[in-house]
């Protein structure tokens, strides 16, 4: 009885709905999305080829830049096939314990994403402010080590997730409002005290959020104070341009996400489509962008390709 009994509170499936109230428009949806989907392939794949065969580009900024390549290429398949699957063959069922796989990388990767832009900041800082030294401050291994920590800070952090949600009963709708298992859509299923959840779902993102932009935000205020500092106005702009793109890439990331928590949170009058729809910006923005930005911003990587 007990195996029955945990087996009714388990369920085998998870429905995800696509975008709710714009079902209809599925099949023109997925026209940008794919789009959106073979640009990221395209362009992140054509990044990480690039900076690996030309050895001018062996440097700590396209270290990091691989980094960031490889962590959209990971967002992008991690969620983009299953919604297209959606779009096209409705195929809408997913295994509960792929979706608790899905939840887990999806948000993993956007932490390591946070985390690599915040370590692009401190090369952009130690290249502006401290130009002299950034051989010997950016060694190899320390670029390593910051890597791995990005990626162990993320998956230590996320961990919890799925263990906290594999322990809640899942009794009353299966189907998940969104087009692909998100920590909060999945927790609003449970017919249990979500009280947990909630609060290590809401403590991560704005430790994690905070913490990286805050520090982000000091690089920056560092970079400016030396940067009106330099003489010229060459020097100024030349100073300015290295960390334009790399601004570029932090609105791209941390706009949707930030606007999406609070909508989430706060938007009770805000209709669903409109909410799953910043959510998937969220999603496709960076690694579209990412390599736009910085494909058409460095010399090097526009020569190659």
């Amino acid at each position: 009885a007990n195996s029955s009994a945990s087996s009714n509170t388990t369920p085998a499936m998870f429905f995800l709905t696509g975008i709710p109230g714009l079902e209809a428009m599925h099949r023109w949806i997925s026209i940008p999305f794919s789009t959106a989907f073979a640009i990221a392939l395209v362009g992140n794949s054509t990044l990480l080829y690039v900076i690996r065969t030309e050895p001018s580009l062996h440097k700590p900024m396209f270290y990091f830049l691989s980094m960031l390549a490889f962590t959209d290429l990971a967002l992008s398949l991690t969620t983009l096939p299953k919604m297209l699957g959606i779009f096209w063959f409705e195929a809408r069922a997913i295994p509960f314990t792929a979706c608790l796989v899905q939840m887990f990388f999806l948000h993993t990767f956007s932490i390591v994403e946070s985390a690599v832009l915040l370590a692009m900041a401190f090369d952009r800082y130690v290249a502006v402010c401290h130009p002299l030294r950034y051989g010997s401050i950016l060694s190899n291994s320390l670029v390593l080590r910051i890597g791995l920590l990005a990626l162990l800070r993320a998956a230590g952090l996320m961990l919890p997730l799925p263990l906290l949600l594999r322990r809640l009963p899942y009794c009353g709708s299966h189907v998940v409002a969104h087009c692909y298992c998100e920590h909060m859509a999945v927790v609003k299923l449970a017919c249990a005290d979500t009280t947990v959840n909630n609060i290590y779902g809401i403590l991560v993102t704005f430790l994690i959020g905070g913490f990286d932009i805050l520090f982000i935000g000091h690089s920056y205020l560092r970079i400016l104070r030396t940067v009106f500092s330099l003489a010229t106005r060459e020097e100024k702009l030349k100073a300015l341009g290295t960390c334009l793109d790399h601004i570029c890439a932090i609105l791209v990331f941390y706009t949707p996400a930030i606007l999406s928590s609070i909508i989430h949170r706060f938007g009770h009058r805000i209709a669903p489509h409109v909410h799953i729809l910043m959510a998937n910006l969220y999603l496709l923005l960076p690694p579209v962008m990412n390599p736009i930005v910085y494909g058409m911003k460095t010399k090097q990587i526009r020569e190659r390709v």
